[in-house]
């Protein structure tokens, strides 16, 4: 079977029922200029117990297909953020 994927990223959207957005960033050096780049992907994340709030920096882990779109598992919160948004 080998080793499952693991990344770290950051919680973008957890409106969805036992399902969490997670941001993951990478960053890199141009080949030619040698400036650093910043890449984002999103991936979309199972979390059964609806722990992972918005701007909550979790691990994730590749798992087998839940759905079409969602292939990895919340296994880990590292930090908490609950972020209150104030109504103006």
């Amino acid at each position: 079977m080998g080793n499952k994927k693991t990344r770290t990223g950051d919680v973008i959207s957890d409106k969805m029922d036992k399902t969490a957005i997670v941001s993951v960033t990478r960053q890199f050096k141009h080949r030619l200029y040698g400036k650093y780049i910043k890449r984002f992907k999103k991936y979309i994340a199972h979390d059964p117990e609806n722990k992972a709030k918005i701007g909550s920096k979790v691990i994730i882990k590749e798992i087998r297909p839940l759905s079409k779109t969602k292939k990895w598992l919340i296994t880990e919160i590292i930090e908490n953020k609950n972020l209150e948004l104030k109504n103006n």
